[in-house]
């Protein structure tokens, strides 16, 4: 046997042994919130596994999708439908459950169950009848795009889905301009060139990136300014999920003139130096620049 075969039975045997240790032992009654895999299946976790397993119930979006998860793994748990139309009608029946010390797991169609779904409203009844409410990390769509979109993620903003309208998707476009973080959208592959020119037209030429399927076999990462995307899509049928994700507002160049001005002001009250730092805190530039100019300005 060769070496690299040795060390995937190693790997597998490990992996077993942790599924084991998972299964063997006892799930605590409460409100499992468990991420799912959003394309490729090897994306669950070895504890997501265990609890659906051992829950007494799984609450998903689309049953018939979901039991296409739960039989890949062989997990025999049932399902049972959860989603925005029945939410009000069966969240009684399911904190009457969980105070009964049943085991609930709920799952979305694919990822972080709560973000762009009705769950939190599920999870924050639970919280306030005094359930225990567990969260299992995971897949994210939205986190996924992040990271690989190559904008900054220092800080970012999650606006789900724009709203379908023109007029209204423009507005709420325009809420969000002065957001100082990436920004994260959610999008049906229907609307995705008229929202690209939405935001091409409210936010200007941002750096931006467009993701698409996510993690399967057809997996798309564009990356353009906002005008070059949606140019790209214009008359395209596009297919898949889809995030949207454009970069933070970009920062004024900042002229020596700018810095002029503003140091001619502090240098009624404050002496170079100390104008000089004043100003470069105040603009953002380095204060050697600014002293520079200060010197310059003697002369």
């Amino acid at each position: 046997m060769s070496g690299p075969e040795v060390k995937s039975g190693g790997i597998a045997a490990r992996a077993g042994d942790e599924m084991q240790r998972h299964l063997a032992a006892s799930l605590a009654p409460g409100l499992y919130l468990v991420a799912t895999p959003i394309g490729n299946l090897g994306d669950i976790t070895l504890r997501a596994i265990s609890v659906l397993a051992r829950a007494d119930v799984v609450l998903c979006e689309d049953t018939r999708h979901s039991r296409t998860l739960l039989a890949h793994f062989a997990i025999p748990t049932p399902a049972r439908a959860y989603h925005e139309h029945n939410a009000a009608r069966e969240r009684p029946r399911v904190l009457a459950e969980l105070e009964a010390g049943r085991r609930v797991a709920l799952i979305s169609d694919a990822g972080t169950p709560l973000i762009s779904d009705p769950g939190w409203k599920l999870a924050r009844a639970a919280l306030d009848a005094g359930h225990r409410v567990e969260a299992l990390p995971g897949a994210s769509a939205a986190l996924a795009a992040l990271t690989v979109a190559g904008l900054p993620t220092d800080a970012f903003f999650f606006a789900g889905f724009l709203p379908p309208k023109a007029a209204a998707r423009r507005t709420r476009i325009a809420e969000l301009q002065n957001v100082p973080a990436t920004l994260l959208f959610f999008e049906a592959p229907s609307r995705v060139a008229e929202t690209l020119a939405d935001l091409a037209a409210v936010l200007g030429d941002r750096p931006a990136a467009l993701a698409r399927e996510l993690t399967k076999l057809h997996e798309e990462v564009r990356r353009a300014p906002l005008s070059e995307l949606a140019a790209a899509v214009e008359g395209q049928s596009i297919k898949g999920e889809v995030v949207v994700l454009v970069g933070p507002p970009q920062k004024a160049q900042i002229t020596d003139a700018d810095i002029a001005a503003r140091l001619e002001g502090a240098l009624k009250d404050m002496s170079l130096r100390d104008a000089a730092k004043a100003v470069a805190e105040a603009l953002g530039v380095p204060k050697s620049r600014v002293y520079e100019l200060g010197l310059q300005r003697d002369k």
